[in-house]
């Protein structure tokens, strides 16, 4: 019996020998130990994070192409409406409805893509066009206009040169077509031809009108009043103050200008080294331009506020630093064909 529980005891000392060999935990380890389940911990957050943005990058993309799709089916009909009133309907509506294209592209702008915001703004600048065109068209011809030709032709004299429009026909500038969203013909108002000159047009002259100043050099000219339209185009070194405008304004191949415009649509193509002071309901848009640059619009006169009211612009909702370079597709660095007037150099008192 006693060397029985000798062997028993033996065995159990053997079990429990191991444990005299297990080597102590080292200082620090139990530290890591507990260290890689907060750094498992923090890249579990990381990914769950990146899910999370992923899911809501995916959400936001399905509504932008609702919205898109929306605005395609909604902006087809309403142009559609406009083309058949152009063709067979009162006037008044079809530049009503036009309007209204004009405010939808305007508030769809931020979830458009640059393509679409293209072709919506050169249907509605065709279909201004075509308004024009159309206005002009029913317009009576002036009876003392006939008789000026009568009298020169009797007189036998040499045709004399043109002088510049004044609240007249501007004639495009030579060797160029039709700018585009110009109608046809020439245009209701405007001037042309003019050098180192002072012109002017008040709100009679301008109300609802589509305006066009082309090929003046070194010219001041005031717009006081609310036009429908605004074409500039082949000028050099003028300053153009503009009062507000109903719907689009373009500026085509001018240098060394200064244009202080509002409007609810601005497209600027082929210009250099001018200056822009704008109240913009969308964003601006540029093309082959080079050293533009933008600030606030700042232009007052006698009557400004009325000429706002009936242009039907918002004078809060102003996008004058919010400029699309059609020339420019990279999205991480800024387009270097534009920019910011510096604070310190904008004008505030243009008499």
């Amino acid at each position: 019996m006693e060397a029985a529980g000798e062997a028993a005891a033996a065995a159990a000392e053997e079990l429990r020998a191991p444990a005299a060999f297990v080597a102590p935990l080292q200082p620090g380890t139990a530290a890591a130990a507990v260290v890689l389940p907060e750094r498992l911990q923090r890249r579990e957050a990381e990914r769950q994070q990146g899910v999370e943005r992923q899911r809501q990058k995916k959400e936001a993309q399905a509504v932008k192409e609702e919205q898109s799709e929306f605005f395609v089916a909604a902006f087809a009909r309403e142009r559609e409406a406009v083309e058949a009133l152009l063709a067979a309907g009162p006037l008044e509506e079809a530049a009503a409805r036009l309007q209204g294209l004009q405010k939808l592209l305007t508030e769809s702008v931020r979830f458009l893509a640059p393509y679409e915001v293209r072709q919506g703004q050169e249907a509605v600048a065709r279909l201004q066009g075509d308004l024009a065109a159309r206005r002009q068209q029913l317009q009576p011809k002036k009876k003392f206009a006939f008789r000026a030709l009568k009298r020169e032709a009797a007189a036998g004299s040499e045709p004399r040169p043109a002088e510049p429009a004044r609240a007249a026909t501007a004639a495009p500038a030579p060797g160029h077509g039709p700018a585009e969203g110009e109608p046809g013909g020439p245009p209701l108002c405007g001037f042309s031809g003019a050098e180192g000159e002072e012109l002017e047009l008040g709100p009679a002259e301008l109300l609802q009108r589509d305006v066009v100043l082309a090929g003046l050099r070194g010219c001041r000219v005031r717009l006081r009043g609310n036009a429908n339209t605004l074409r500039v185009r082949d000028c050099r070194g003028c300053t153009v103050l503009c009062g507000p405008v109903s719907t689009s304004v373009l500026v085509d191949g001018c240098s060394d200008c200064l244009l202080v415009l509002a409007c609810q649509q601005l497209r600027t193509h082929r210009t250099r080294d001018s200056r822009f002071y704008v109240q913009v309901t969308s964003r601006a848009v540029i093309e082959d331009c080079a050293t533009v640059s933008f600030a606030p619009y700042t232009w007052s006169y006698p009557g400004i506020e009325r000429d706002f009211e009936s242009s039907g612009l918002d004078r809060n909702r102003n996008n004058w630093n919010l400029v699309d370079d059609f020339d420019w597709l990279a999205t991480d660095k800024p387009s270097p064909n534009w920019s910011l007037i510096p604070e310190q150099e904008r004008i505030s008192c243009w008499d």
